[in-house]
C-alpha cells in the first residue's frame, strides 16, 4: 500500500507537468493559502505524533539528545503500555486519512505516504506477538541497559541531576525484567518461544553482568568517574545511592531474568526449528518483516533465487583475482588461504583497532573526490565492549545526538582476531563510517526541512543499501590499493548475497542452523566465530538482513541508468547528492526521484 500510494501520487503529479489551463489570479492566492494551511496542519501533525511517540518511548529521545525524558524508562513490554502504543498509531492514521493532500507540493507528498504507510507498518506489525520473545543475543535489553548504565552510551553522566535521573531509570529495571519473563512464560504456553542456541547466548551476556563486588560492576564505572564539579556531599550521596539500588534492586534483576532463562525458559526451547516461519502464523510474520526492511513488495522465493544469483556472479569476480595472485587451487582453497594465512590475521585487539582508525585520514582526504555534501557529526572507532563481542556484529554505528555534544560512534568487534582479517578493513570502514552510515545518517539528522519523524527514521534497505553501495566506492576513491583489498570488498558483497540465501532458508525453507552454516563454509571465507555470530543474528532478526543487498542493487541499478542516460551530462557528485539530500527513502520513492533528475538533467 506504501508504494502504491506513492506512485499514484507521483503520477498526479507528473500529470500535472502538462499542459493545464491557466489559473486566474484569486484561483492562485486561493491555491497558496489552501497549501499552506493543509501543510502546517501536517506539520503540527507530524510534531505532535513525535512527542507523544518520544513520551511512549524515552529511550528513543535519550539517543537523540532529547534530554527532557532522560529520567523515563515506562514497562514498554507490558499489555498497557502495547496498547497505549497501538492507539497512537491508529489516531494518527485517522488523523492523517481526514487530511486532503491534493493541494500539497511534491515534497511535501514525500513526507506524508511515508508517515502515512510507517502507521501502517506499525499497526500491521502489531498483529505479531513479538512481545512474546523479548529477549535475544542480538537485540538483548540487558545490554542495553548495561551499556547506558556504563557511561559510555547515549546516558549522560555530568552533573548532579544526570546521575538522578539514571538512579530513576535504574528502578524500573526490575519492573521491565519481570515483565519480560511474564511474556515468555505466555510465549511458552502459546508455543512463540526462542531458538534454544539464541537463549544460551543471551543467559551468558546476563550472567556477565553478575559480579561478587558491586564495584566490579559496569553500572559502576560512572560512580568511579564522578564529574570534579560536584561537592563531597553530592559524591557520598551519589555512592550511597547507586550502592543500593544496584545491590537490592538492579543486580538481583540481572540474576532474576538469567536464572528463569536457564532453569526455566530454556527447557521449552527450539531446537528443531529456527525461524519464525515455524512459528504460528510464521509465514505472514516473515512476510511482513521482507515488507518493513526492504520497502518492496517480493517474496521469500524471489528473494532466496536473487541471493543465489548473486553469490554465482561474485565467485567469478573472486576467481579474477585468484588469477590476478597467481592462486593455485579452486575458490575453496582460496577460501581457506584467505581466511587462514598468518598474513591476514592482526597480531593483537589493539593492532587492530589502530589499523582501523589510521584509515580515517586517508578517507577522509579522498571522499571530496565523490561528494560535495558532508555532515557536521563527528565520529570516533570504538572497541566493541567485551560483554556482548561474541554475539555482536563486525561493525554498527551508533548515531550523534542532534545537538553533536558526544560524536557518533563505529563500533568495532575485535574479538577473536582470527576472525577478522586484515582484507576486510577497508570495506567494513567505508560501510560503517565514511561516506556510508556516518555520511548517510548524520546528513539525515542535520537537515533542516524534514519532519522529525524522517529525520531520525529508516528506511532499512535504504540505509544498508547505501552502507553497501559506499563499500563499492573504494575503487574510485584509490583505497582498494592491492588485489587481497578487492577481495575484502567482494566478500563483504559476497556475505550480504549470502544474507538473501540463509536469511529466507531459515525463516521460510525451514533451514537449520547446521544447514546455514554449511552454506557459509562452502561460498564464502568465513571462520567460525563470525559465521556462528551471523547464522545466529539471521535467528533473531528475521528480515533484516535482506535489507543491504536489496538496497546496494537499487542504488547501483539507479547509478547505472542515470550514466548511461546523462552520458558526459554525468557528474558523480550531484548523483550522490540527490541520493543523500532528503534522508531515507523507500527504495521505489528513491527510484522516482533519480529519474525525475535525469529528465531535470537532459
Amino acid at each position: 500500500m506504501k508504494h502504491s500510494l506513492i506512485v499514484l501520487a507521483l503520477a498526479g503529479f507528473l500529470a500535472s507537468c502538462g499542459d493545464a489551463p491557466q489559473q486566474t489570479q484569486s484561483t492562485k492566492a486561493s491555491s497558496s493559502i489552501k497549501s499552506v494551511s493543509v501543510s502546517q496542519k501536517l506539520d503540527e501533525l507530524y510534531t505532535h505524533y513525535f512527542d507523544e511517540s518520544l513520551s511512549l518511548n524515552p529511550l528513543t529521545a535519550t539517543y537523540i539528545g532529547r534530554t527532557g525524558y532522560n529520567d523515563k524508562l515506562p514497562n514498554f513490554l507490558s499489555p498497557a503500555h502495547r496498547q497505549q502504543q497501538l492507539e497512537l498509531e491508529q489516531k494518527y492514521l485517522d488523523k492523517i486519512d481526514s487530511i486532503d493532500i491534493d493541494s500539497l507540493t511534491e515534497k511535501q507528498k514525500i513526507s506524508y505516504q511515508i508517515f502515512r504507510q510507517d502507521r501502517i507498518d506499525a499497526i500491521e506489525g502489531s498483529k505479531f506477538p513479538a512481545h512474546l520473545i523479548p529477549i535475544n543475543q542480538f537485540y538483548n535489553i540487558a545490554n542495553q541497559y548495561a551499556m547506558l548504565g556504563s557511561g559510555t552510551s547515549a546516558q549522560p553522566f555530568n552533573n548532579a541531576a544526570d546521575y538522578a535521573n539514571w538512579a530513576a531509570r535504574m528502578h524500573q529495571i526490575p519492573v521491565i525484567f519481570d515483565q519480560a519473563i511474564e511474556n515468555m512464560r505466555n510465549g511458552v504456553k502459546q508455543g512463540v518461544v526462542q531458538p534454544k542456541v539464541l537463549i544460551e547466548k543471551a543467559i551468558a551476556q546476563i550472567r556477565a553482568q553478575q559480579v561478587r563486588n558491586i564495584k566490579e560492576s559496569i553500572f559502576w564505572r560512572p560512580v568511579d568517574d564522578l564529574p570534579q564539579t560536584l561537592s563531597e556531599q553530592q559524591k557520598q550521596t551519589i555512592r550511597a545511592q547507586y550502592n543500593r539500588i544496584l545491590s537490592d534492586e538492579v543486580l538481583p534483576a540481572y540474576q532474576r531474568l538469567a536464572d528463569y532463562l536457564e532453569e526455566d525458559y530454556l527447557p521449552h526451547t527450539r531446537t528443531k526449528s529456527f525461524g519464525i516461519g515455524q512459528l504460528p502464523n510464521g509465514k505472514a510474520w516473515y512476510q511482513h518483516q521482507i515488507k518493513v526492511n526492504t520497502s518492496i513488495d517480493i517474496s521469500a522465493d524471489k528473494v532466496h533465487q536473487l541471493g543465489k544469483q548473486e553469490v554465482a556472479r561474485i565467485h567469478d569476480e573472486m576467481r579474477k583475482i585468484m588469477r590476478e595472485v597467481d592462486f593455485e587451487g579452486d575458490l575453496k582453497q582460496f577460501f581457506d588461504f584467505m581466511t587462514n594465512d598468518d598474513q591476514f590475521i592482526y597480531p593483537s585487539r589493539q593492532a587492530m583497532l589502530e589499523d582501523y582508525r589510521s584509515l580515517r585520514a586517508k578517507v577522509d582526504e579522498r571522499v571530496p573526490q565523490l561528494f560535495n555534501i558532508f555532515p557536521k557529526a563527528d565520529y570516533e572507532v570504538r572497541p566493541v565492549e567485551r560483554f556482548r563481542e561474541q554475539s555482536a556484529s563486525s561493525g554498527s554505528y551508533q548515531s550523534a545526538p542532534q545537538d553533536n555534544s558526544r560524536p557518533a560512534v563505529f563500533y568495532l568487534n575485535t574479538y577473536d582476531l582470527s576472525s577478522r582479517p586484515t582484507w576486510a578493513k577497508t570495506a567494513l570502514f567505508l560501510h560503517e563510517a565514511a561516506p556510508g552510515h556516518h555520511f548517510q545518517i548524520s546528513i539525515q539528522q542535520e537537515l533542516k526541512d524534514l519532519p522529525l519523524f524522517r529525520k531520525y527514521g529508516r528506511e532499512t534497505a535504504y540505509t544498508e543499501g547505501w552502507g553497501l553501495y559506499a563499500e563499492s566506492l573504494g575503487d574510485e576513491l584509490g583505497l582498494y590499493q592491492n588485489p587481497y583489498q578487492r577481495f575484502g570488498a567482494l566478500a563483504a558483497e559476497l556475505w550480504r548475497s549470502i544474507r538473501l540465501v540463509t536469511d529466507t532458508g531459515i525463516h521460510d525453507k525451514g533451514w537449520t542452523r547446521q544447514q546455514v552454516l554449511e552454506y557459509m563454509y562452502d561460498n564464502a571465507p568465513v571462520a567460525e566465530a563470525r559465521a556462528v555470530s551471523e547464522a545466529e543474528r539471521f535467528m533473531a532478526l528475521p528480515g533484516q538482513a535482506l535489507a543491504y543487498k536489496i538496497g546496494q542493487l537499487k542504488i547501483a541499478e539507479l547509478r547505472r541508468m542515470a550514466e548511461q542516460k546523462l552520458g558526459a551530462k554525468f557528474d558523480i557528485k550531484s548523483f550522490h547528492r540527490v541520493v543523500l539530500e532528503d534522508g531515507a527513502l523507500p527504495l521505489f520513492l528513491l527510484e522516482k526521484k533519480v529519474r525525475l533528475w535525469i529528465a531535470q538533467q537532459l
